[in-house]
């Protein structure tokens, strides 16, 4: 049990004690329960998610819709509400481009009554597209109506504890290392409490590339950086490089998809339920993961 008010300075506090936090991806509340209880041992102590990112692909991809903002308002708060009420962690929330200022507005003012931690906007024109889907037609939103649209989400902020961080789509549609520096001092100049630098690459040459220019600013917000496609980087290559914040956005559901699809398959194939139960966890399992409250 944990009220919105303390969640809600959780991130705050983590990033001030560890420097450093790692946040995987939940869609749906048994995902949230896996990313809260997982823990792992490891040579230099017990490993665990220092939070929840609540993905707008995944919570998306969960519900058969692309990732275009189809899915509405009411929809998001009910996958967060489901986060919220099993889990005690803190939680950011995927705002997609923040739509209009007045209903980005709006979704500040809701996150933070519920105890969300932060929320991360993407500077992209409404209605976005997947940055990583190379067919769709992407559009780069003005600095300045950006950094505006901070500055509007800002004014409804109450506590010190509730961030709004930018998410920079620049190297995403090859804008240029110039551009996505010079957003990031527009951006921070207006308020935004962190910065997301993006990239689609192989490689982490091109992100790094930018952490390596942004300790030159002379202000400074926390990095946060999502290593879907250049899986391979470290955690401890990007704290050194100055990344304070690493999201593991969608590797819960891309790692069930399959599992469903071989399960689906088998029992079709065999006529019966046993051959697929190689993949399946026992029922006594769910049961103890999901415990009766009391």
């Amino acid at each position: 049990m944990i009220t919105p008010s303390v969640r809600l300075k959780q991130l705050k506090e983590s990033l001030d004690q560890k420097g450093f936090v790692r946040i995987i991806e939940a869609h749906s509340g048994i995902s949230a329960l896996v990313g809260e209880a997982t823990r792992v041992q490891t040579g230099t102590g017990i490993v665990e998610y220092d939070g929840i990112w609540e993905s707008s692909l995944t919570d998306s991809a969960s519900k058969g819709f692309p990732d275009v903002e189809l899915i509405g308002l009411e929809s998001r708060i009910h996958t967060i509400n489901e986060i919220l009420e099993v889990t005690q962690k803190p939680l950011i929330v995927d705002g997609d481009t923040g739509r209009s200022p007045i209903e980005f507005e709006f979704l500040v003012r809701r996150l933070e009554r519920m105890g969300v931690s932060a929320v991360i906007i993407e500077d992209k024109v409404f209605p976005k597209r997947n940055s990583l889907d190379t067919s769709a037609n992407q559009t780069l939103e003005a600095p300045n109506l950006f950094a505006q649209k901070i500055q509007r989400g800002k004014s409804q902020v109450l506590t010190d504890d509730f961030m709004i961080i930018a998410r920079i789509e620049s190297l995403i549609l090859k804008a240029g290392m110039d551009d996505a520096l010079a957003r990031a001092r527009a951006y921070i100049a207006t308020g935004a409490d962190g910065i997301m630098i993006h990239s689609k690459m192989p490689t982490a040459d091109e992100v790094l590339t930018f952490c390596k220019e942004y300790e030159k600013f002379d202000d400074r917000v926390p990095l946060v950086v999502v290593p879907s496609t250049y899986a391979q980087t470290t955690e401890d290559e990007l704290a050194e490089a100055g990344v304070r914040v690493v999201i593991y956005a969608n590797q819960l559901l891309r790692s069930a998809y399959p599992a469903m699809v071989e399960v689906a398959k088998s029992i079709l194939l065999h006529s019966r339920a046993a051959e697929a139960e190689e993949h399946c966890m026992f029922i006594k399992d769910i049961i103890n993961l999901i415990p009766e409250r009391k």
